[in-house]
Formats: C-alpha cells, structure tokens, sequence
C-alpha cells in the first residue's frame, strides 16, 4: 500500500513520465503503472514535430526549466514545403527552429525511451504490464486518449532521399487535416492525418503516398504500415477524483494541427508542481494552456468555415513571412478569437465525432488499436 507522499502515475507516456521527473527530482517517491509491456507501445520509430512556434521560449528550453533534458535524438527544422489544395508548392521558412523532428517509441534514441530513462534515474519507479482499475491516495492520471478526434496512418521506410519537410493539404490526401512526409538520415515517415472520414483511411494513405510521390519524388524501401490517434477535448477542470488529469487523457492538444508533445509534457510538470507546493492545478493549466487550447479551438472552426480557398489564403501568407512568428500570431487568444470562442466551443465536437466510426464493421487505427476501456478511477471515486 503507498505510504504517505507516494504519488501514483497511471501511464509512462510523456505527461505521466515528465511528471515522474519532477516529482522524483524533488524527493517523492513515485509509482509509474503502465498497461503495456515498454514505453511508446502506440508508435515505431515514427517521425513526430515537438513544435516550436506557440511561445517566445524555445521549447527545448522550456524543457530543461523544468528539470527535463533534451537527451532524445532531435533534428531543428527551420524550413519546409507546404503544398496548397491546388497542388501549388510553396517555401516555408522560420527565423528560428519551427519544430524539432523526433522519434516515438521504445527504441534508444526516441523521446519515450529518453523521459523513461530521466523518471528511473531520478528515482522514480515503474511497473510495467499492469493495469490500473483503482488506486489508492495521490495520484495523477495519464493514462493516454479515451477517444478518437484524429487519426494517423501511412509507412515507416527506409530511402535515399535528401533530409528534409514537406506538408500537403486538401480532403483528398488528409480529410479535415494533411498529409506529411519526414526525412532524416535515410529514414522516412509518409502519412494521412485525417480529422474525418476515418473508415476511409486506406484510400486517403494510398492518395497521399501517389501524392508526394509525384510532387516530392518519395522513394521507400521496406515500407512498414503505422498508424496512430489522438484525442482532443477543451476540458473544463482536469481533474477527477481529486487527482490532475495530464496530457491526451485530459484532451490537451491542438485542435487545429493535432500536436500535442509540448501539451503533455507541460501539463506533467504542472500537475507535479501542484502536489509539490499544494497548489491549484486546474489554475495553473488554464493559465499557462488554456489561452493557446482555446485559439487551437477557434482555429479549428475557422480552418473548417474557410475551406480549401481558406488554406490555400493562409498558405500564400505564411510562405512570405516569417512561418514561425506568423504561426504565434495565429494562436494567441486575440479579442476576436475570445468573441468567437463560445461558437467555436460549441461546434468544437461536431466535426471531430465522426460518424463513419461507429466501432461495426471498421478498420481505421482507432477501431483496431485504440483503448476503449473505462479510465482508472482512485479507489475513492
């Protein structure tokens, strides 16, 4: 039974293991419980962006204040090809790295295994293949997405293609979303992030495959299907059963790009810090969260409204422009986007639930992969 200043962790993904880190860095003794057998069990060595455009301080910086290195393999990526609905290709450039490119999963090198290694050298401790129903006194929940707001799928491969970024919009290639292909060091990831018209997944894969095949020369050797999902939800306190609610389990992620790192490891921190000092978490995230959570959302619905005219409009401005500092603009919480944010809020679901995933007869990532269990609960809730 925990003793008095155990804090158990419910999931060792980004958000549980950074609050792991901090919480052992400052003496606590600290239970990690993860379902699965190893870190990053949802990905395999598959590219992701830890994005760097939303504050003025450098996330990797942000990182370390918190106690939490950047001993993951990383590569700064300060410029790209964005390809508009039309096909149109257009230059992206940041004055400073507009995102880190690294790796998922529980290989050496990717950023599970790093903050994995970081939570057991500070003392932390972590139980593997063990599935939390209830638990006892303090405890944060981190236990992964409890629904479906977008999916990823594509191949992992191997290639002799040249290092570099390159994004597609349009519904034909990534319905609602994009499709992306990463290079570095001979390895690629090719996918479709779809925030719609899931049952259709294959077709969209296939459609954007040919695409940056033909717009982008790709070339893979050994593909290796992959697919992942996210969740994202406006949450209005994050906590249940007394217990702060970190990461994708909380719904923290953009709503407009789907990317989520700096969101879970950030919340990990605070929900740590809040145990530490007593203080309030659900202030602490919707101060130092909520304003980009809730521009995310605006984004979102306006994304939505403008429609392929729309993307192709904010594509032409952000290739003549700093992307990055264009990029911060769009996500502060500007008087407009407080107007509109009650409408967005409100819309926010409608296109997210989609209908042609209704669990029969589906083979999109979430239907055959994802945790449809009920969460963990505290043994007093």
């Amino acid at each position: 039974m925990p003793v008095q200043n155990d804090t158990t962790i419910v999931g060792a993904g980004p958000s549980g293991l950074a609050c792991a880190i901090v919480l052992a860095q400052a003496g606590r003794r600290v239970i990690v419980r993860e379902w699965h057998a190893e870190v990053g069990h949802r990905f395999h060595d598959d590219f992701q962006g830890l994005e760097n455009w939303t504050r003025d301080q450098d996330v990797l910086e942000e990182f370390a204040s918190a106690g939490i290195a950047a001993d993951f393999e990383r590569h700064a990526v300060s410029a790209g090809t964005v390809f508009d609905p039309s096909g149109r290709r257009h230059q992206m450039t940041g004055r400073r790295p507009l995102f880190y490119l690294l790796r998922r999963g529980p290989s050496e090198g990717t950023l599970d295994r790093a903050l994995l290694d970081q939570a057991l050298a500070a003392g932390a401790e972590v139980q593997f293949n063990d599935r939390v129903r209830k638990f006892d006194g303090a405890g944060v929940l981190a236990a992964g997405p409890r629904q479906v707001s977008v999916i990823a799928a594509g191949y992992l491969f191997e290639t002799d293609m040249a290092d570099g970024a390159w994004l597609a919009l349009g519904h034909a290639v990534a319905p609602g979303g994009y499709a992306y292909l990463l290079v570095q060091g001979g390895r690629g990831t090719v996918a479709s992030c779809m925030f719609t018209s899931f049952r259709e997944q294959a077709k969209h894969v296939a459609q954007a495959v040919a695409f940056f095949r033909d717009n982008a020369g790709l070339e893979m050797r050994d593909p290796r299907a992959f697919g992942g999902y996210g969740n994202m939800r406006l949450s209005t306190t994050a906590m249940q059963g007394g217990h702060p609610v970190v990461g994708e389990h909380a719904g923290f992620q953009d709503a407009l790009a789907g990317f989520g790192i700096r969101y879970a490891i950030r919340s990990g921190v605070l929900a740590a810090q809040s145990i530490l000092d007593g203080g309030d978490y659900t202030a602490r995230w919707q101060a130092e969260l909520g304003p980009w959570l809730k521009a995310g959302v605006v984004n979102r619905r306006v994304f939505s409204l403008a429609g392929e005219p729309g993307m192709k409009l904010a594509i032409g401005q952000l290739a003549r422009v700093d992307a990055g500092g264009l990029l911060k603009r769009a996500y502060g919480l500007s008087p407009l986007k407080r107007l509109l944010l009650p409408l967005a809020r409100w819309r926010y679901q409608a296109p997210l639930a989609d209908p042609s995933c209704d669990h029969t007869d589906c083979n999109c990532v979430w239907c055959q992969h994802g945790d449809h269990a009920q969460a963990p609960q505290s043994a007093g809730t």
